[in-house]
């Protein structure tokens, strides 16, 4: 009888060491990084950017981490897009976040790309956040991986770990859900050339060059 219990005592135990070990392995996702926030204050902050201020074209971008076509635009369409109408000054491209509300962790990706931006690297953890998004698809809390994100895009994660528990940027982040709401934003990813909507079949980027090209001809 003596040894049942110390056996029981023992397993009980390792599984509370197990416990912890998750715990601080994959600690619980702060709410004030996952959550809308019940004030909502607007810094000013309106996305994102790639390419010249002086490009003729503005394509803005409503999108979300969570969602997988936005992840299969990041990966297969945008390295094109950055290659023939980025770097060649043509477009001006703006990311704004909108986080659907079936999606779990949505706002926590996006948290941890503004987080990013904060030291200077959101798009480089915007590419770690889509182009690893097996995360997306689990269901699981994402934190330990978004903070190996964080490391593999160059973070101070010191620095990083504090604006995510802080939840800093949650109300930047409503503010452009409404922002993308009041543009009749209703999917993702949403597309705006020059402020009008993007209505074309498929968001590709021979779609986006050929209109790109005709505001460019109209302008000579």
């Amino acid at each position: 009888m003596n040894r049942f219990y110390v056996m029981l005592g023992t397993l009980a135990v390792a599984f509370c060491g197990l416990l912890i070990y998750l715990l601080k392995t994959n600690p619980a996702a702060p709410r004030a990084a996952t959550e809308a926030p019940v004030a909502v204050l607007d810094d000013g902050f309106r996305g994102d950017t790639l390419g010249s201020n002086a490009a003729p074209v503005e394509i803005a971008e409503y999108s979300d981490f969570e969602c997988p076509y936005c992840a299969n635009f990041a990966t297969i369409q945008m390295p094109t897009i950055k290659d023939q109408l980025i770097a060649t000054g043509k477009v001006r491209w703006r990311y704004r976040d909108f986080p659907l509300p079936g999606h779990k962790y949505s706002r926590y990706a996006a948290h941890a790309a503004q987080c990013a931006g904060e030291q200077g690297k959101f798009w480089e953890m915007h590419d770690q956040l889509f182009y690893h998004h097996s995360w997306a698809q689990t269901g699981r809390n994402p934190t330990s991986m978004f903070r190996d994100f964080a490391r593999a895009a160059g973070l101070d994660l010191a620095r990083y770990d504090a604006c995510m528990e802080s939840g800093r940027f949650a109300s930047r982040i409503e503010v452009s859900r409404r922002e993308g709401e009041q543009r009749l934003v209703d999917g993702t990813p949403t597309f705006f050339v020059n402020g009008v909507k993007f209505t074309g079949p498929r968001p590709t980027s021979d779609a986006f060059k050929a209109i790109v090209d005709s505001l460019t001809a109209r302008r000579k």
